[in-house]
């Protein structure tokens, strides 16, 4: 809950209680409580910006206000309090117990649907950020019904940057009234249900210059989930940039929830289910093979996703040899590029390291791996990030989701991938972590744990672990560095079952 949201809180709390218990001679200044938590309500929208989460407050500063002008400007009649000895004290009582209730649903929608705040990175360097919009004239856009449509991408960089705490941070998501729609509706949730994400903040500051400590970072592309955006692993992305790594997310239309251009016009993504046939085609091959918009993917879709992690690195040089931004000119080692995603973003992102080799290192997070990258297993040092099928069985026992199917398919491609790849290799299962866990979703509300959307693990223990693993990954294989808990089960993390197969 933001500042002014707690202080209109506590004032409709005072208000209320100043209408209804008599007011003692010392505190006097509670007699003002009324007119005290309408200027408040006034403030916080000027001063935070309105949200539907908080209109019931906003509509109990208005009753209690109202009221109070009425008890104290055109104070009742005492004869017809007399009159009415029986029925006022009633209707006292139902008042009383109507607005404990409307108080308590005030106070709670906040908290359940709070304006969060993203954690503070670990390492030593400031973040910085910028985005780019780039157009694949080669390639058709799959999810456009005009054939001349070419393939467009928004991609976000972030960056180590020098510190400047002055700055202004980013908003969490660009664009985000249209982002959070398009997330709500894929869900199933009314289109308002996330409009609030607008005034979350993250740790980065736009175009801020780059460290100077170094001549340049190594680079790792980030690849979002399905019906997700590209920041939906902040947590994550901002701690590897804080520890040296310029991160580069890539907004694939037809993954995300909706991809919005700088001319406005937006892609909105597909659901799981519409999206099921085309992943299948490339974990499982059949004929024949499904079609979108008189396109056919006959070695189903994840390929097609994977051709834009290689158009990413071909842009990608260009920005390094001259950033039209004047930021990342030769900042980034083209030789030390990695590649991580989750759920979805896993499965491309193991599918892009199959087919280029510019890519150095694979992290996959929790999804299925591809017919292709089973036969032919990964050369680069890859890592998987997931947990045992019985948590996936828990999951589906109190959230849903995750047919038989879908953790046995997920289990067995993972398992063979890892056991099947000639480069160093580590499997690594957080018993207890739920899907969402892997992500920043787990922040959208606290009661997720106690409805069973997010696993006993708990988010921060998943979210440390999943930091620590990730940051020692690449530690080794992009910057060379020692990193001891790939050695072998860690002291730190006993709860985690950790496997590795070296080199």
């Amino acid at each position: 809950m933001r500042i002014f949201e707690a202080l209109l809180m506590l004032a409709n709390l005072a208000a209320f209680a100043a209408l209804t218990v008599p007011v003692p001679r010392a505190v006097r200044w509670l007699g003002y409580a009324a007119p005290i938590a309408l200027v408040t309500a006034v403030v916080q929208v000027v001063g935070e910006g309105a949200r539907w989460q908080i209109f019931p407050a906003y509509t109990l500063s208005g009753l209690f206000f109202l009221v109070w002008l009425r008890k104290n400007i055109a104070p009742a009649d005492p004869s017809i309090a007399r009159k009415g000895t029986i029925m006022i004290p009633f209707a006292f009582a139902v008042a009383v117990v109507l607005g404990v209730l409307a108080l308590a649903v005030a106070v709670a929608l906040p908290i359940v649907l709070p304006v969060f705040h993203l954690p503070r990175p670990s390492g030593p360097y400031a973040i910085g950020t910028v985005t780019y919009h780039w157009t694949d004239a080669s390639r058709r856009e799959a999810f456009s019904v005009d054939t001349a449509d070419r393939r467009e991408l928004m991609v976000q960089v972030w960056y180590p940057a020098e510190a400047d705490p002055s700055s202004p941070r980013t908003p969490y998501i660009e664009d985000s009234d249209t982002v959070a729609a398009a997330l709500a509706r894929l869900h199933g949730f009314p289109d308002l249900t996330l409009k609030h994400l607008k005034y979350v903040t993250s740790n980065a500051v736009a175009s801020a210059p780059v460290a100077g400590d170094k001549p340049d970072y190594p680079v790792l592309i980030y690849l979002e989930g399905l019906t997700g955006y590209r920041q939906m692993n902040t947590f994550q992305v901002e701690v590897l940039v804080s520890h040296g790594y310029i991160v580069v997310g890539i907004d694939q239309p037809g993954i995300a929830a909706s991809v919005v251009f700088p001319d406005g016009h937006h892609v909105t993504g597909l659901s799981k289910a519409q999206m099921e046939p085309f992943t299948q085609q490339s974990a499982s091959p059949v004929e024949p093979a499904p079609s979108l918009n008189r396109q056919t993917f006959k070695g189903g879709i994840i390929p097609y996703f994977a051709q834009d992690v290689s158009f990413t690195l071909d842009q990608l040089a260009s920005v390094n040899a001259a950033d039209p931004n004047g930021i990342l000119t030769a900042r980034m080692d083209p030789q030390r590029i990695g590649v991580f995603g989750v759920s979805y973003g896993g499965i491309v992102a193991a599918e892009a390291s199959l087919k280029d080799r510019r890519l150095k290192a694979c992290l996959v997070m929790d999804v299925l791996m591809t017919a292709d990258v089973v036969d032919k297993g990964l050369q680069q040092p890859a890592m998987w990030i997931t947990r045992p099928a019985d948590t996936m069985r828990l999951e589906r026992q109190r959230a849903g989701g995750w047919t038989e199917k879908d953790i046995v398919q997920t289990q067995t491609t993972m398992r063979a991938v890892y056991d099947k790849s000639p480069g160093d290799a580590y499997f690594v299962q957080v018993p207890g972590m739920f899907h969402i866990d892997l992500t920043d979703t787990t922040y959208l509300s606290p009661i997720f744990p106690a409805v069973g959307f997010s696993g006993p693990f708990g988010v921060q223990p998943a979210h440390d672990s999943i930091n620590a693993y990730s940051l020692a990954f690449f530690d080794r294989h992009l910057k060379g560095l020692p990193a001891a808990l790939l050695d072998g089960p860690a002291k730190q993390y006993p709860e985690i079952i950790f496997e590795t197969r070296r080199r």
